[in-house]
């Protein structure tokens, strides 16, 4: 019986591939439609082949770095330090009422740097059996709380969050771009296709060329545009439908700091890496600047402080003035996770 419920549980796994695989398949088809059939057999002058030949190498070499980042970084995952020990959880099993719940996770959170809770009281994962840091979710897929969830992929198999987001951003951007230059590049054969001035075998690999890459750049640019935005308002997409909740009440913007700030906390503050799929971004996915707190926030920040000080000081501009709201937190105690 055990074996039959493991083959079934490998089966599950293995399907979730199937979008991932569909995906290097298009692009495995798009290259050899592209470099083969269309430059070496379609394409006459020398200038012009080697262009098109080293501009779809550049961007089809981007495209698959910033992809293979987004599906293979594995999730961030909650520090074991907001994990509930044996006798907290005895505690809360011996509390009668809500009211006592909520003292108990009160009592807990005051030791953690979170602000974010739920209606009632601190959030808390009954799953991973810890408090969820501000940002981090719970999902059922990869059976983890995720470090600044975005939401899970099915397309990367894989969450998109913290320890990802600015390789899925890139990824997106880069498929637009794939898509566009081949779109571009093939009209001209295409036309000549519409006229039935294109012969060879190869003409119906330029014809499928065209549609897929203008259908694809059409789905995506709308998915790419939209996690532009929430990047410029440094949300996530689970913030976008749900605001986090602070002690003063839900508020979207919450954790927006302004554009530019917004982006280089995804993006990182070194321009040159900006548009390399490496990760630059700033924080740890546990401790994130806020636009504003009030008297109350500002009262249960000790612990948080306390976090910030260990990783050392804001960072400086060229005067040595903090112009920077980010820091470096040392977590390296906490590198063990639930």
């Amino acid at each position: 019986m055990n074996s039959i419920i493991n083959s079934c549980i490998k089966c599950g796994e293995a399907l979730k591939w199937i979008p991932v695989l569909f995906i290097v398949s298009v692009l495995a088809w798009s290259y050899y439609a592209y470099v083969i059939q269309l430059c070496f057999f379609f394409i006459q002058n020398t200038v012009q082949l080697v262009f098109y030949f080293v501009i779809f190498h550049v961007i089809l070499f981007m495209l698959a770095w910033s992809y293979w980042q987004t599906v293979f970084v594995p999730v961030g995952t909650v520090p074991k330090q907001f994990r509930l020990s044996s006798a907290d959880m005895e505690r809360l099993d011996q509390a009668t009422t809500q009211e006592a719940h909520k003292q108990i996770f009160e009592e807990l959170a005051s030791n953690l740097p979170v602000l974010t809770r739920n209606p009632q009281s601190v959030r808390y994962c009954e799953k991973c059996v810890h408090i969820k840091p501000d940002r981090s979710h719970h999902c059922s897929i990869c059976g983890v709380c995720v470090t600044k969830m975005d939401h899970h992929c099915p397309w990367v198999n894989n969450c998109v969050g913290f320890a990802n987001y600015k390789f899925f951003i890139l990824f997106l951007g880069y498929a637009f771009t794939f898509c566009v230059f081949i779109a571009l590049s093939t009209l001209p054969f295409f036309m000549q296709f519409w006229r039935n001035e294109l012969s060879g075998n190869g003409k119906f690999h330029i014809l499928f060329l065209f549609f897929v890459s203008t259908m694809f750049s059409v789905s995506v640019v709308s998915l790419w545009g939209y996690h532009i935005y929430l990047v410029l308002h440094n949300r996530s997409t689970l913030e976008a439908y749900r605001a986090p909740i602070f002690r003063s009440g839900p508020d979207k913007d919450g954790f927006n700091l302004g554009k530019y700030n917004n982006f280089i906390e995804v993006f990182g503050d070194r321009k040159a890496l900006w548009f390399i799929p490496v990760f630059t971004s700033m924080g740890d996915g546990i401790i994130f600047p806020q636009r504003h707190m009030d008297e109350d926030e500002d009262s249960l920040l000790g612990a948080r402080q306390r976090w910030m000080e260990e990783g050392g000081p804001l960072e400086a501009d060229n005067s040595g003035d903090v112009t920077s709201p980010y820091h470096t937190v040392n977590l390296d105690p906490l590198v063990q996770t639930v």
